[in-house]
């Protein structure tokens, strides 16, 4: 099934959820629609929206600034004092000083609440379909609710129990919300198809076993999110072990051999997937994540001048450190995660040349003098041969062509270390190959799942439990030693807690994943570049103020988190 937009979505506002708020309307998008709409098509027109607000959760302001930049792996200063102010947001953010009048805060709940308010509809219309997809569909809409809601419980500390669009929803917290985002995902675990069958852009078998193995790791946080510290229970982690080993011994995935395969433009097919935003260019995808970090003046694809960078957030010195404190008088560029180079220019500057078919920016993590293509009024610059003419950047779309784009490890907020050249940047999804703006029509699959996080979240699950340190070790190392198109990590030699954390950190920085990790490793409330609020009470968002005041016509209905 291809996600594209659907014949019928639900027209549901922000507040659908509170009372008086809850009645729902279909508003058609196509004039061919009638009613002898065959049933098959009337079921594609129910679940195609119930994925197509994915896209939208996962925008570089939305779900990954707030899980990236209020952590030690992501910062964004205000470049300059022309770029990403913001009214200070992206600050208040790193700093844990967001309002509930954020305004990414607001879109990120919206499009939550959107995407479980089109799954109920989904789940609601696909119980009467003939469609001989209505079973497969009614169950992906059910998990997909589940899934919506275990990321508004990870972010906001709630979850929405609701059946029928008709009635209002019932707000729970804590471990009862719990209980039912995983009696949700029990339920359908039986009816949806493997990931074989319709790949990793759908919910899928492994897909829900890793969500369940995921609810449980997180399951302490969850039930007790302000705890000082957290206990983990031999019983939670006995059912991560379980559905992690599931998903391995299932072989529906496998570990990529190149670490930046996983994000690149063909990534729909990499096995390492397990559950993703279908980004493919046909999809109206967008590649946000490629273009928010690099430079203004780097220009990626050779067929379109205009699609460049905007000099976004770039990562904390701090972060940064953890690299170097790892490999000691090594640089941290011989680990594949770290670093790949695509141009050699960057090690042969004689090479300034280069053919189009060949011009690919660096990946991973970007330090120092950066090369790429020259431009001149708008137009690429070629050498006599035709092939396009690289060289040292600068700031030349800023008219600061003296600005040298050399990023630095400083970043702050001072004047200096706020300076669009400031902190080492970060391109580990493939830029689109497509993308003529820079902002849109994306190739690669965001991911949500894969399978090393299956086997680190085993790992962790076997420290937590029992601290059995050897069978943690093999998993990270199995992960490490699979990188194999290029020369492997070197394998660790120990294992513990801290160093697992350290070790989620080089494998899954920039995705998404790094705010949650430091809530359950105790790494939260910590100090780190700009950052030294300690408040516990941080570690979820306020709800924003438009849907308090909504649901006001019902005391107590709707209560803003504590701390906001």
């Amino acid at each position: 099934m291809k996600k594209k937009l659907s014949l019928i979505f639900t027209v549901a506002s922000l507040l659908f959820l509170a009372p008086g708020c809850t009645d729902l309307e279909e508003q058609v998008l196509d004039e061919t629609l009638k009613a002898n709409l065959a049933p098959e098509e009337a079921a594609n027109g129910l679940i195609a929206p119930v994925y197509a607000l994915l896209p939208n959760l996962f925008q570089h302001t939305t779900y990954f600034a707030l899980n990236e930049i209020s952590t030690d792996e992501a910062i964004l200063p205000y470049r300059g004092g022309t770029d990403w102010g913001d009214n200070g947001i992206y600050l208040a953010l790193h700093q844990h000083n967001t309002t509930s009048t954020d305004p990414n805060v607001n879109s990120t709940w919206g499009t939550l609440t959107q995407a479980i308010s089109r799954s109920i509809t989904a789940i609601s219309g696909l119980k009467t379909s003939t469609a001989t997809t209505a079973a497969l569909y009614g169950a992906e809409a059910r998990g997909m609710r589940a899934y919506y809601n275990l990321v508004m419980l990870d972010m906001f500390g709630i979850a929405f129990v609701k059946d029928d669009p008709n009635v209002a929803s019932v707000i729970i917290r804590g471990d009862e919300a719990v209980k039912y985002i995983e009696s949700e995902l029990l339920a359908i675990e039986p009816l949806v198809q493997p990931k074989s069958v319709v790949g990793p852009g759908r919910l899928n078998q492994v897909a829900v076993w890793g969500l369940l193995a995921r609810l449980y790791l997180n399951a302490p946080v969850y039930r007790n999110i302000y705890s000082p510290t957290f206990t983990f229970p031999a019983a939670d982690m006995d059912k991560v072990i379980l559905y992690t080993d599931k998903i391995i011994a299932s072989g529906q995935a496998k570990l990529s051999a190149d670490y930046f395969a996983i994000f690149g433009n063909q990534n729909h097919t990499n096995s390492e997937l397990i559950f993703a935003v279908d980004q493919r260019a046909d999809l109206n995808g967008h590649n946000r994540l490629a273009y928010f970090s690099i430079s203004g003046d780097q220009f990626p694809l050779a067929a379109f001048p205009a699609a460049n960078g905007t000099d976004g957030p770039a990562i904390t010195s701090d972060f940064y450190q953890t690299w170097v404190q790892a490999y000691g008088a090594v640089d941290p560029k011989r680990d594949p995660r770290f670093y790949k180079e695509n141009m050699s220019v960057y090690s042969n500057q004689a090479d300034t040349c280069i053919n189009d078919a060949d011009y690919k920016i660096n990946r991973g993590i970007l330090r120092g003098q950066q090369y790429g293509a020259l431009r001149v009024n708008g137009a690429f610059v070629r050498c006599p041969d035709g092939k396009l003419k690289v060289g040292k950047l600068g700031y030349v779309t800023r008219n600061k062509a003296s600005l040298a784009v050399n990023f630095s490890e400083l970043i702050d907020f001072t004047t200096a270390g706020s300076n669009y050249n400031t902190g080492y940047r970060v391109e580990k999804y493939e830029f689109g190959s497509e993308s003529n703006t820079g902002r849109n029509k994306g190739d690669a699959d965001i991911v949500i799942l894969r399978l090393a996080d299956i086997y680190m979240m085993r790992a962790e699950a076997k420290l937590r439990k029992s601290n059995d340190a050897a069978s943690a070790l093999a998993d990270v190392n199995l992960v490490r030693a699979s990188r194999t198109a290029t020369i492997p990590p070197p394998a660790l030699t120990a294992m513990d807690l801290d160093l697992l954390f350290r070790e989620r950190g080089f494998e899954f920085y920039w995705e998404m994943v790094r705010r949650t990790d430091m809530i359950r490793f105790g790494k939260y409330e910590g100090k780190w570049t700009e950052k030294t609020n300690s408040d516990v009470k941080k570690r979820i968002f306020p709800i924003p103020q438009t849907a308090i005041d909504g649901a006001s016509n019902v005391p107590g209905y709707l209560v803003q988190n504590d701390g906001y």
